[in-house]
């Protein structure tokens, strides 16, 4: 027969268990809509005078001060270049990129699909497509023309996304962005 302090103890447990559980229902019940889903955050566009990240003139490929930590895609719209940084802020690889007509605002993303192969906005077969944002309804990600042809100027009026790299690049960033990577863009 057990004793009654240790039928204290078991009621006093199974009382704490409950309680516990009525919180995290009454808790996942008021949750926002999303919350569990990781979710890309996007400083509003610089006003008039804003600056661009700041560049170490001895070292013009370097990276961007102020873009971040950890593992993550850097993308410089204004000096159209990409870093791949990797574990304790090394970089991995940097390259040039030929930009769409649509450029992404300053902020932190996320990679949120990937294509191997498919056809670009602008109607080129395109391989290693890496996306992470829209803008005003237009997709922007990072991809590699499949015949390796440079990029070609948006038309006029074109609303493309696309941010070409080469093949060799695309291949370097088809392996490093998996979904959820985080992707900082900087002026």
């Amino acid at each position: 027969m057990p004793s009654s302090s240790s039928a204290v103890v078991t009621g006093l447990t199974a009382a704490a268990l409950g309680t516990v559980g009525v919180l995290a229902y009454q808790a996942s019940a008021n949750a926002p809509a999303g919350l569990d889903r990781p979710r890309a955050s996007a400083s509003p566009a610089p006003g008039p005078g804003a600056t661009k990240a700041p560049r170490d003139r001895r070292h013009p490929h370097a990276l961007p001060a102020g873009s971040g930590t950890g593992e993550r895609v850097v993308y410089s719209v204004d000096d159209d270049r990409v870093w791949l940084v990797g574990a304790g802020d090394r970089v991995r690889r940097t390259f040039a990129v030929a930009p769409g007509a649509v450029d992404p605002r300053p902020g932190v993303y996320a990679v949120t699909s990937r294509s191997n192969r498919v056809t670009g906005s602008d109607g080129v077969p395109v391989e290693h497509v890496v996306r992470f944002t829209s803008v005003d309804g237009v997709v922007v990600g990072f991809s590699a023309a499949v015949d390796g042809s440079p990029a070609r100027p948006p038309a006029a009026g074109a609303r493309t996304g696309g941010i070409r790299e080469s093949r060799e690049d695309g291949a370097a960033m088809w392996d490093f962005a998996t979904i959820g990577q985080k992707v900082v863009v900087v002026r």
